[in-house]
């Protein structure tokens, strides 16, 4: 089978794919969820004039010149509104988040004025609307504030309290199932024995499918046989994964049992070989609605065709409305060579000149084991198949990795 383009495949992850069934969900619960529905202001904001500041609520015309001396007729404080109507040369004392009174157009603060028992001398003019919170400035009812596909941020979550949402409609979060292989894994704290390495992979991929708010389920480590292959994969059906991710046995060895034991088991492979670097031996099919992704073992180039496929899919079950990596521009911070019929992620690090410029420096060594190298890169710089040779200075295009 012929390498796939990477713009191909992640075609072929994203197709048929719809957001999972909403659920109703409170407030306190729906941090980073994505909304399934608009949401709606259920009231205006505020629902009435109200004072910005601590003052006078006054007639502007009664107060336009200094040492104008007013009345004091009442308070009004925040949830304490003052009943009566404001007249001509009176003064109502007011704080801020005050209803204000009827009759009056102004506020003068505080510190611009002089009070003396039942009266207030005005030092500052006041200004028509000065000082005052129109109703609606806000929002008004039947506003639509929140869209669909919005992953709600702790900000969202303020307004949709204001808006007097106690709940919202949210997408269902998806389910990935991660099940690594591999006799020569053992998990972190153990002591390695001859030929064997500690697992590694997995622990990153759990922690980035629940940064993109995804469920994730644990399959723990398979032997390389097929049956304790097809054993992970049945484990992943039965416990109603939305995806099942598999690192290693991806690639074509006698030991990689991984496609195999998918083809067995139903799943209709839609490729497993794609024009990337690193993560060439990537696989993906369906089986029913659960979605598979086969990544390579090496700990980048699974880490990095997570990234750029288990991402996007997760994002797209998940109902948000922006699902694709943003492609950022910068300019090379080293000559590179000419580049082969491979898209290419390299790792790189960013830095920032004087001037405002993104430079984009990939580190000396892209091999495809190297987590240290991974750890320290802060974005992958995307280099087309077969690109030309590229100076330091030069134009590129990067994708920012999390944070």
């Amino acid at each position: 089978m012929a390498l796939m383009p990477v713009s191909d495949a992640l075609a072929a992850v994203l197709a048929g794919v719809e957001p999972l069934p909403e659920q109703m969900v409170p407030l306190d619960e729906a941090h980073h969820r994505v909304l399934a529905r608009d949401v709606a202001a259920r009231r205006t904001q505020p629902p009435q004039a109200m004072s910005a500041m601590d003052g006078y609520a006054v007639r502007a015309a009664d107060a336009a010149a200094i040492d104008s001396r007013l009345t004091v007729i009442g308070e009004v404080a925040a949830g304490r509104p003052f009943t009566g109507r404001v007249g001509a040369g009176e003064a109502v004392r007011i704080f801020t988040g005050g209803v204000v009174p009827d009759g009056v157009d102004a506020v003068v603060i505080q510190e611009d004025t002089i009070a003396d028992g039942k009266s207030v001398t005005i030092k500052e003019a006041a200004i028509v609307g000065r000082h005052i919170r129109p109703a609606g400035v806000d929002f008004r009812e039947g506003d639509v504030l929140l869209r669909k596909g919005t992953r709600l941020t702790e900000r969202d979550l303020a307004l949709a309290a204001a808006m007097n949402h106690p709940q919202l409609a949210v997408c269902r979060r998806p389910k990935v199932a991660i099940l690594a292989t591999g006799d020569e894994l053992v998990m972190p704290g153990a002591t390695p024995g001859h030929g064997q390495i500690v697992y590694s992979n997995g622990f990153a991929l759990h922690a980035l499918a629940r940064q993109e708010g995804a469920e994730t389920i644990d399959l723990g480590i398979a032997a390389d046989t097929l049956a304790a292959t097809t054993a992970g994969i049945r484990r992943a059906r039965e416990s109603g994964a939305d995806i099942l991710i598999t690192t290693g046995g991806a690639s074509v060895g006698d030991h990689d049992l991984v496609q195999q034991a998918l083809t067995d088991e139903g799943i209709a492979m839609a490729f497993w070989k794609i024009a990337m670097r690193p993560g060439k031996p990537m696989m993906h099919g369906r089986l029913g609605t659960m979605g598979v992704i086969g990544l390579p073992g090496n700990p980048v180039s699974s880490y990095v065709c997570a990234f750029l496929f288990m991402v996007p899919l997760i994002r797209a079950l998940s109902g948000r409305s922006v699902i694709h990596h943003h492609r950022e521009r910068a300019v090379l911070g080293r000559d590179l060579g000419a580049n082969d019929q491979r898209e290419d992620y390299l790792r790189a690090r960013l830095e920032l000149r004087d001037d405002g410029t993104l430079v984009a420096l990939p580190v000396s060594h892209q091999d495809s084991s190297l987590l240290a190298n991974l750890a320290a890169a802060q974005v992958l710089l995307v280099r087309a198949p077969f690109a030309p040779q590229a100076e330091a200075g030069s134009p590129c295009e990067m994708l920012r990795l999390p944070v």
